[in-house]
């Protein structure tokens, strides 16, 4: 088989166009070109977090720009037949195209099993099993609930009760999911055949091994060009169910082997595009796809990143919430950022430029933090300087 070989800059362009950047911005944002960025990226990862917007609503505003994120909640948690997306476990917690429910569950069926899950999760599937089907027979006759309705005080922020385990693990093993979403964020179960829409309930399961060749092309269909590693990672698969997805791909030409200096092996798939130029500027969630694997955003574009929200403030680098800056096809700038919704300012904490960012750096992130302002309802941004 000819290996193609391909340059960094030529991936880092197949990388962002497979992402959806180097698009023009559409002048109203309606619900197709929501729909259609959901499904290039094949999912949105959840994260309570609020500080700046809860995450799930940040790449399709990286990719469209100012967009109503009631169509979002429709999507998600509105009535049946508005909905397009569910919540499942995917990278991690993740709002999904309902297309991918079948093959998802492969995923289901080993943690309704007891082979998935964390390990105080797994009992509910066998020596405990009872009590899970007592809770969720309580749920078929009373309705949707949360674990908070079960309890008669919250447990500490990381510390689950035994109901919201029981509740995870039907979550997990898919005889429960998310109905709605509460004002604190909570996650209220109901049962599956209650919120998903019985077309897609009715359509065939796939056996396991042509689920995983779907993830894999579908993750391999996002990133552009990706190694094993990055292949497997984006809907968590194990090391053996990819390799096995990926060879069968590889032979059917769905991918395609490359070489890229210092990469390790990668494949590029067969429906890439590699643009000439990237034209974008985006401010990017810490868990967008496009960065929340460190180690391809430091291959793509050399550029160290974490997280650092759970590291002490007097040992932070860059700040508590802090996004990339995209511009073109190179990550220019990192920004910490707050919503301050009671005096209705978007708070610039800090602003970092890498070494080799662009003059217009700072104008074109003036520009930027402008548009995220007026998407979150905030009157102005304070604490930047040009």
């Amino acid at each position: 088989m000819m290996i193609e070989h391909i340059s960094p800059e030529q991936a880092r362009r197949i990388a962002l166009a497979a992402q959806g950047f180097g698009k023009p911005r559409p002048v109203q944002v309606n619900q197709g070109h929501l729909r259609r960025t959901i499904e290039q990226l094949g999912l949105h990862q959840i994260d309570s977090v609020n500080v700046l917007a809860r995450a799930h609503y940040l790449p399709a505003f990286s990719r469209l720009g100012n967009y109503d994120r009631s169509l979002l909640d429709r999507a998600a948690w509105g009535r049946q037949r508005e909905r397009r997306l569910f919540e499942y476990w995917a990278h991690e917690a993740s709002l999904l195209p309902l297309e991918l429910h079948p093959a998802l569950r492969w995923r289901m069926a080993r943690a309704d099993r007891g082979e998935a899950g964390y390990g105080r999760m797994r009992v509910f599937a066998n020596e405990r099993r009872a009590e899970a089907m007592a809770v969720l027979a309580r749920i078929r006759e009373e309705g949707p609930m949360a674990a908070s309705d079960f309890e008669s005080s919250r447990p500490g922020w990381w510390e689950w009760s035994e109901h919201k385990r029981i509740l995870e693990w039907l979550f997990y093993a898919g005889h429960l999911t998310t109905a709605t979403r509460r004002r604190s964020f909570e996650r209220v179960y109901d049962l599956t055949e209650r919120v998903i829409p019985s077309a897609v309930l009715s359509s065939p399961t796939p056996g396991e091994a042509e689920a995983h060749r779907f993830l894999i092309e579908r993750s391999a269909r996002a990133l552009g060009v990706a190694t094993i590693g990055e292949l497997r990672d984006y809907f968590r698969l194990g090391p053996e169910d990819a390799r096995a997805a990926l060879v069968t791909l590889v032979e059917d030409g769905t991918l395609q082997p490359v070489k890229i200096p210092h990469w390790p092996a990668a494949f590029l798939h067969r429906d890439a595009r590699c643009p000439r130029r990237i034209e974008t500027r985006a401010l990017l969630a810490p868990f967008d796809p496009l960065v929340w694997e460190r180690k391809r955003a430091h291959r793509l574009f050399a550029f160290y990143y974490r997280i650092e929200i759970y590291t002490p403030a007097e040992k932070r680098q860059h700040g508590y919430y802090v996004l990339p800056f995209l511009l073109n096809d190179r990550l220019v700038a990192r920004v910490d950022l707050k919503a301050d919704r009671q005096t209705g300012r978007l708070l610039v904490h800090a602003v970092h430029q890498e070494p080799d960012a662009p003059p217009e750096t700072m104008d074109e992130l003036a520009a930027e933090l402008a548009l995220l302002a007026k998407w979150l309802e905030l009157d102005q941004f304070s604490g930047f300087r040009r």
